[in-house]
């Protein structure tokens, strides 16, 4: 018996990922705030999060990727089985992210949000994964170490190495962050969060 398991959902989006990277690039190349802000606040490479708040409906490659965005919530609300009564799970946030060799998004969650993800546009060989964090590690104060062998769903870390095209999502409650890009290359993925909606 397993309980208190932490489904991650995972699928390929239609959306054209050479399009989408073309799109990425040009608006970090314009976005002068965000460019600021990412400047002010330390951040490596680029970030549309403070900045652009309405890709949708600027672009019309970011509306394809909403639409199929909105698909794969709704079928991850049914895997969860979340009872949203007369509600809605409705798109609250999307924005751009463009890691350099050696940039990285340290551990986080997404407050105030109920499914949160991203999708991968460009992966070059050796970029960083994707590291999801055990939710009860909190609660471990006295136990002992997993072993290396011990199986995935008992790991404390689990890294998830995406292809370029696929979409993961996870409830916002995970702790999860991006270790540093060890590629020369660019890591450039579009993430977003997702509110209910009464």
């Amino acid at each position: 018996m397993k309980l208190f398991v932490t489904p991650i959902y995972r699928a390929t989006l239609d959306t054209d990922p050479t399009e989408l990277e073309a799109a990425c690039l040009s608006i970090a190349d314009d976005d002068e705030a965000g460019q600021r802000w990412c400047e002010e606040q330390g951040y490596p490479g680029y970030t549309s999060y403070a900045s652009l708040s309405d890709l949708p409906w600027r672009f019309p490659v970011f509306e394809a990727l909403k639409t199929g965005l909105d698909a794969h919530a709704q079928g991850f609300a049914k895997q969860l089985h979340f009872d949203l009564g007369e509600g809605r799970l409705e798109l609250e946030d999307l924005w751009i992210n463009i890691l350099p060799e050696g940039g990285m998004h340290a551990s986080h969650i997404h407050p105030l949000s109920v499914i949160s993800g991203t999708t991968y546009v460009a992966m070059p060989e050796g970029t960083s994964a994707l590291k999801l964090e055990d939710p009860r590690h909190a609660m471990m104060m006295a136990s002992p170490p997993r072993r290396k062998d011990a199986p995935e769903e008992l790991q404390p870390f689990v890294y998830v190495k995406p292809k370029v095209g696929e979409v993961l999502m996870w409830e916002s409650w995970l702790r999860h962050e991006v270790p540093m890009n060890m590629s020369e290359d660019e890591r450039i993925s579009v993430s977003f969060n997702y509110k209910w909606v009464d």
